[in-house]
């Protein structure tokens, strides 16, 4: 089994980081284990991060077909590729790794919430990966204004959301989009909320200097509908929705 880490804020990121030191408290090996897959002394599955060399949020589903994609093979688990998050796992799915188990994508520096599916390069991984009957997680972090994000914790409650998520069976071409909230130092660790996504509009909000056009939208400042994933995670717990391509 392998399972495939990438992002779209690039390999350098602190929250790819953060996902790594999820997986890595995971303890994935007893998991698979119990479900009769492995025997006790089979060494921890191979983790390979594939993720982009550069910051790209907010790329969408965008995908490389006109132009060469370079792939730099820092070491035998991670390859920074000079394309889009869909990039990185065709890439990965087609040349890199065999017996891909799961594709997880973050964790994201800014929530993915509801409509923002649709723009998130976050997202598009594990859309990608279901694409090709591949289960994936995307993995956010909504922030407030420009407050701090405690990676610590975050690693802490993402592995806590994969170790269920891992366990429970996806029909094929649906995937898992979590979004973290932002709590305060010393708040208690945030309840996990299944839900749907919100479908209302982000803010389009432009500020007009001369034929130039700003956008200003407020992202906390969004409609949302009540019980979605939008005022779930605005309302400090974890929102997980379950995506169909």
């Amino acid at each position: 089994m392998t399972l495939i880490l990438t992002n779209d804020d690039g390999i350098d990121a602190p929250g790819i980081k953060a996902l790594i030191k999820a997986v890595n408290k995971l303890g994935i090996v007893d998991w698979e284990i119990a479900n009769g897959k492995y025997p006790a002394s089979t060494h921890k599955p191979p983790v390979i991060v594939a993720a982009p060399k550069d910051h790209l949020s907010g790329c969408g589903h965008q995908v490389t077909t006109t132009s060469p994609i370079y792939v730099h093979r820092r070491s035998d688990s991670d390859y920074a590729i000079a394309g889009t998050p869909a990039d990185c796992v065709r890439i990965a799915l087609a040349h890199i790794c065999n017996n891909v188990q799961f594709v997880l994508s973050g964790i994201n520096a800014g929530g993915n919430l509801g409509v923002d599916t649709y723009i998130s390069g976050t997202v598009a991984a594990v859309r990608e990966a279901a694409i090709h009957g591949i289960p994936g997680i995307a993995v956010s972090h909504y922030r407030k204004g420009n407050l701090n994000i405690d990676w610590d914790a975050a690693a802490r409650w993402t592995a806590y959301v994969l170790a269920d998520l891992l366990n429970r069976p996806l029909e094929p071409g649906t995937f898992w989009n979590v979004n973290l909230p932002h709590l305060l130092p010393g708040e208690p660790d945030p309840e996990v909320v299944f839900c749907q996504a919100c479908t209302k509009p982000l803010p389009i909000d432009y500020r007009i200097e001369g034929d130039e056009f700003y956008y200003a939208g407020v992202y906390q400042q969004r409609d949302r509908t009540p019980g979605s994933d939008v005022d779930v995670c605005f309302s400090g717990k974890i929102a997980v929705t379950q995506l169909r391509v």
